[in-house]
């Protein structure tokens, strides 16, 4: 199988550099400083599988027909990088990895939903430089047909290669299971507001008190449209239900104790590594995508409605709140 990775930050490089590891034909298509460091230096791997250089071909745009397009872009990134490939890729299948629920729609505008499958990753990464990748700990790789709920022949065959990177299971709902997703990255605003690893905020408890506000405002209006939410694998439905119904005080506490010892390397979550970047991050497609949901409905969630625009704040100014900032813009909603 010829699989192209559009898209050379974090998840882009480490799923490229294992999945070459294993044999496969894979090609990185990615911006010039992360083709100039790679050419030169191959994919620098470190991390909870140890270190590792791999060479890999990239380039700056798609230059062949794939048989699978992987797509590693942030959501906000699809549309530019689908308009200039998307052309070449009629007979490929296009996997996302997008956090959100926009992404299968995005690509949709591009190529046949039918040639279009959904992923949800749950291993971790981290890319501050060009070419250069912590894997900060593993998980499955999910995947599932976002337009209808039926496997199919492609999905196994998908699931066989994509097993050789990650563990990979396939989904009867993944839209049910990246809505639960959401969840999982909305807390990531937190130390993007910051500028902060994961461990150093969540030591916090006043701010992990925040995450759990966070959950319960979107759990209630979820609740309330309708929406459901399936379990992830390692991440059950029931973990937001019993955060978000017992004291916010001792549901901080557990919170704060499982994030800190998420990873033994620092967490920066994709927000922030984005922000690091000088590029814009996907938080309107985390806790926005609650934001426009509750309008869409006429509901008001105006925690996550100030924490995206404290992001927004960020990448503008480029200068990072403090923690009683951050703590006086939100005290009346906590």
């Amino acid at each position: 199988m010829r699989i192209a990775v559009i898209g050379a930050g974090a998840i882009g490089c480490l799923v490229a550099g294992y999945l070459k590891q294993k044999g496969e034909e894979v090609t990185l298509v990615g911006r010039g400083p992360s083709v100039k460091a790679i050419n030169d230096n191959g994919i620098i791997i470190s991390g909870v599988r140890g270190n590792r250089s791999v060479r890999v071909s990239i380039a700056e745009t798609l230059n062949y027909i794939p048989d699978l397009v992987i797509l590693t872009t942030k959501t906000q990134d699809i549309d530019s990088a689908l308009a200039d490939s998307a052309r070449l890729m009629h007979s490929s299948l296009l996997l996302t990895t997008q956090n959100g629920v926009q992404a299968d729609k995005i690509a949709a505008k591009y190529l046949p939903p039918e040639k279009i499958v959904s992923s949800i990753v749950m291993f971790g990464a981290t890319n501050f430089e060009p070419g250069k990748v912590v894997h900060n700990f593993e998980g499955s790789w999910i995947i599932g047909n976002f337009f209808n709920s039926h496997p199919t022949e492609s999905l196994i065959a998908l699931s066989l290669v994509l097993d050789k990177a990650f563990p990979t299971i396939i989904s009867q709902d993944i839209q049910g299971m990246k809505y639960l997703k959401i969840f999982v990255n909305a807390n990531n605003c937190l130390p993007a507001i910051l500028g902060k690893s994961m461990q150093d905020v969540f030591s916090d408890l006043t701010v992990s008190r925040i995450s759990i506000a966070i959950w319960k405002e979107a759990f209630e209006a979820f609740d309330k449209i309708g929406i459901d939410l399936v379990s992830l694998p390692g991440f059950p439905v029931e973990n937001i239900t019993k955060f978000t119904s017992m004291p916010s005080v001792h549901a901080a506490e557990i919170f704060s104790g499982l994030m800190r010892n998420l990873s033994k390397d620092p967490l920066y979550g994709s927000i922030l590594q984005s922000i690091m970047r000088g590029k814009l991050s996907e938080i309107d497609y985390i806790n926005g995508e609650f934001v426009r949901l509750g309008q869409e409905h006429n509901l008001q969630l105006p925690l996550n409605k100030i924490l995206v625009e404290m992001v927004h704040e960020v990448e503008a100014n480029r200068r990072f709140f403090s923690k009683e900032d951050l703590i006086q813009r939100t005290k009346e909603l906590v």
